[in-house]
Formats: structure tokens, C-alpha cells, sequence
């Protein structure tokens, strides 16, 4: 964590992932360079302990996400190595739930929403113009994210399309790999930007409306 966020953890406990200092791809989606970054909160703003586990809720939906790219990094080792079939590895992708749900911070914490209200609807309605509301000098790191989704979902129309050309080149790797490398590394690079700026207002006010 950089040393103009170095208050997140020293206000509130929680640490927020970085991001691999090594990447696997030459290529990136991501305008790291240009990512806003909200101030820190007033002085006397505080973080309560139902508000700070919200925050690390986010932690752990991404670590889920994190664990399930794992998982299809190891069946592509896997068909690469002749012990699993290709099919295999597109089973694997479509079934992760990061890609069901869209890959919006509403989408990922989908789950933990439901389990506590029925009416709150998906991100575009729910937490990001939630957090816009209660905090709205947030709004610039809520676009870039937003932004960052989409660039991430045309990552995985990559991944589908390198897919469909190792289906058809059962030995050439060159394009599946690369595709699963960049996945990887925007991924994990977002995950890190938004935990960093997102577990504080999290933490604050909450995922929705009444729940802090």
C-alpha cells in the first residue's frame, strides 16, 4: 500500500491486498498510472466493528474470486499437460462466479446482500450510487471502476475467444495462456485498487443504506 493510503490500515485494522509485484502479461488493459484515489477521511470520523467487517467483507469475496482464478490457472497446467481436456478448462471459467455475476462490485457481494435484504437490486442500482450518495468525492474512483469492469469484461471475451482457437488448434498454447495471463493480471490489480479505495467507505457507510 502506497504511502498516501498508509491511514487505511492504521484507522481501521484492515490491510487491503496488493497487487503482484510481477505481472505475466506484456500487455495491460488498466490505466494504473491515472487512478484516482479518494482523500482520507476527517479526523474525527470513526470505524465501528460492524462497519470494519463490512470492509474486510470485500477482502473476502475477492479472495474467493482470487482462489477461483487459481483454479483456472491450474486446469490449464492441466490440459497442457495432458491430464484434463479443454473442455474442462471452459467449464471451469463459465462456472466461476465472478463471471456470472458480471464482474461488478454489486455482482460479487451479491450473495452477502441477499442473505440479509430481498429488496436491494444489482450494482448498478446498489452500492456504487449508494457509496456516490454518502460520499461524493468517491465519485472519480467509482467511474474508473466501473470503467475497469468493462475493460475486464472485454478481457474475458479473450479468454473465450483463445478457448474456441485451442478447441480448434488443440496444440498451440500461445493464445489461451497469454489471454489467461492478462486475466490474471488485471484481475488481481483491480481487486487491489478497489480494496484500497473502497474498505473505507465500506467500512463507513455500509454496503447499502441501513446496514451501518
Amino acid at each position: 500500500m502506497s504511502a498516501e493510503n498508509d491511514w487505511l490500515t492504521r484507522r481501521t485494522g484492515i490491510t487491503p491486498t496488493a497487487a503482484p509485484a510481477e505481472r505475466l502479461s506484456p500487455k495491460s488493459v488498466l490505466d494504473e498510472a491515472t487512478r484516482p484515489s479518494a482523500p482520507e477521511p476527517p479526523a474525527e470520523v470513526t470505524f465501528s466493528v460492524p462497519g470494519r467487517y463490512a470492509g474486510r467483507h470485500l477482502i473476502d469475496v475477492h479472495d474467493h474470486y482470487r482462489a477461483e482464478l487459481r483454479q483456472v490457472r491450474d486446469v490449464l497446467q492441466q490440459v497442457k499437460d495432458g491430464t484434463a481436456q479443454i473442455g474442462d478448462a471452459r467449464n471451469q471459467i463459465n462456472l466461476m462466479t465472478i463471471r456470472a455475476n458480471d464482474w461488478t462490485l454489486g455482482g460479487i457481494c451479491q450473495a452477502h446482500r441477499r442473505s440479509i435484504t430481498n429488496h436491494h437490486t444489482l450494482e448498478s442500482e446498489g452500492v456504487f450510487p449508494h457509496l456516490r450518495r454518502r460520499q461524493p468525492d468517491l465519485a472519480a474512483v467509482l467511474d474508473r471502476l466501473h470503467e475497469e469492469h468493462l475493460a475486464i469484461h472485454r478481457v474475458l471475451e479473450e479468454v473465450d475467444a483463445a478457448l474456441v482457437h485451442l478447441a480448434r488448434n488443440p496444440t498451440d498454447y500461445g493464445p489461451i495462456t497469454e489471454a489467461i495471463d492478462l486475466l490474471t493480471d488485471t484481475l488481481l490489480s483491480h481487486f487491489a485498487y478497489e480494496e484500497r479505495e473502497l474498505i473505507a467507505p465500506l467500512a463507513r457507510y455500509g454496503f447499502f443504506d441501513g446496514q451501518l
